[in-house]
């Protein structure tokens, strides 16, 4: 049985916990929201198995981890700076480094803010986005055309907050849901990220159904404990950046991604649409290989691990 070893690293500032499994070349595990650390234990066994070192840490306001009160310390650059500071921590000089939802857009940036600490890419649903000609909030009120965009109704303080945090349960269950592949298909006329008419909040929108058949009672309980004991709020900080994100690193305007690459895409997230990452050689010149996940929604890493953890395997081996 693959032994998961749990340590606290000081790191830019913060205590972040995180988890490792295995020992050989590291491969850094980056979660989304509203994830932890315990949204790749099929991932750290399996690579500690392959012969990998896999960390996972809980990131910057989730978890175990600190959790700032400012919204600005949640920038781009806070969060590629904890994961530096985390392998300086670890004694590691460079790692390939793997990202799902959020930590997709945190691990392909810090392929440019820091290229000298990653030695490959692996995007899990979220592909390289280069920068985008206005700023996106404004861009995403463009899209949303006066509907619900989940992204702008995040952005005002401690609203979207108090609404998720209610009843936790409730909110998870809504969030960790498998798609059925109809409700699918009758979205994708719509904007990614908008749900219908702009009136109200986000839970209503979500289904009331069991969670995914991907948690048992047990995974669905270790997520529960940890957002009734932190909230949602140092996730949605990480969403309350987009702007000063845009605005602080226009300097990279036009950079590629030059590091060996992998895409796994899902066919039924219905935000990280697979199509988005139609073109993205273009940005990301290396990009090895481009793997389409049949039958899977957003939470691909846990939905269909054994398919993520042999795409990983097999692109890493690789390099």
């Amino acid at each position: 049985m693959t032994e998961f070893v749990h340590k606290h690293i000081d790191t830019n500032g913060i205590r972040m916990h995180v988890v490792e499994a295995g020992s050989g070349f590291p491969v850094l595990l980056c979660h989304g929201f509203p994830e932890l650390w315990y949204s790749w234990r099929h991932q750290l066994r399996a690579l500690a198995e392959a012969g990998f070192r896999a960390i996972a840490p809980d990131q910057r306001g989730y978890g175990e981890t600190d959790a700032p009160p400012d919204i600005e310390a949640y920038s781009i650059h806070h969060l590629v700076g904890d994961l530096t500071g985390l392998l300086d921590g670890l004694g590691i000089e460079t790692a390939a480094i793997v990202g799902h939802d959020w930590g997709g857009v945190v691990v392909w940036q810090m392929a440019l803010l820091a290229p000298h600490r990653v030695a490959a890419v692996a995007g899990v649903n979220t592909p390289f986005f280069p920068r985008l000609p206005m700023r996106p909030i404004d861009m995403m009120r463009a899209m949303a055309q006066g509907n619900f965009h989940y992204i702008l109704y995040f952005q005002e303080p401690g609203v979207a907050d108090a609404e998720l945090a209610r009843d936790v349960r409730r909110t998870l269950r809504g969030f960790y849901q498998e798609l059925p592949r109809e409700m699918i298909e009758a979205t994708r006329d719509l904007q990614p990220g908008v749900l219908g008419p702009n009136e109200g909040g986000l839970i209503d929108r979500l289904p009331d159904g069991p969670h995914g058949a991907f948690l048992s009672a047990a995974d669905f309980e270790v997520f529960v404990r940890a957002f009734e004991r932190t909230g949602f709020t140092g996730g949605l900080n990480w969403y309350r950046n987009f702007d000063r994100n845009w605005e602080t690193t226009a300097y990279l305007n036009g950079a590629k991604v030059m590091h060996p690459t992998l895409m796994i895409t899902a066919e039924l997230d219905p935000v990280l649409r697979p199509e988005m990452a139609d073109g993205m050689s273009a940005w990301v010149p290396n990009l090895r290989d481009t793997v389409l996940i049949k039958g899977c929604g957003h939470w691909t890493q846990q939905e269909k691990p054994a398919e993520v953890n042999q795409a990983l395997i097999d692109f890493l081996k690789r390099l």
